[in-house]
């Protein structure tokens, strides 16, 4: 009885994720490509979501030659959604090559931020935050669209 009442809490928090304008997006944390643990802030204003193998290389090129550090000093996370890879594989094999990139690449193995349904599944979803309030939710399909988006972002 216990692991159904756990089961469902944990399906219920997955299905009441911020997907639309308005709603509140929940605290959590997440490992990076490192192994450290990142937190998602209220002072947070950008999620880039990415829940498949082409989101997270329409990301990956957007963010191309961007100056190091440019999603932190917009206050903005990356989140790659791996649930669907192979954990072994995931770990063996996409985490290392991950290591090379110059900004932080937050992992989503339980699909703890990034479910199936807060997007098309080949877009990158971006959630524009204030307050962990999602104010703005777009999706992109292609780097050049999402390049000149980041660029326009304030500091």
């Amino acid at each position: 009885m216990r692991l159904l009442t756990m089961l469902l809490l944990v399906l219920f928090s997955v299905a009441v994720q911020a997907k639309s304008e308005g709603e509140r997006v929940r605290a959590w944390t997440l490992e990076d490509q490192f192994g450290d643990a990142v937190m998602i802030a209220p002072d947070t204003r950008l999620l880039l979501v990415a829940s498949s193998r082409k989101a997270a290389d329409v990301v990956n090129e957007a963010l191309d030659g961007l100056p190091e550090g440019f999603l932190e000093s917009h206050t903005a996370l990356y989140v790659a959604d791996v649930s669907r890879m192979p954990k072994m594989i995931t770990r063996m094999v996409m985490v290392p090559a991950m290591r090379s990139a110059p900004y932080s690449v937050l992992l989503d193995y339980d699909s703890k931020v990034a479910p199936a349904h807060l997007g098309q599944g080949d877009d990158v979803l971006w959630l524009g935050l204030v307050g962990l309030v999602v104010e703005d939710r777009r999706t992109f399909d292609s780097p050049e669209a999402l390049r000149q988006a980041l660029e326009t972002l304030p500091r």
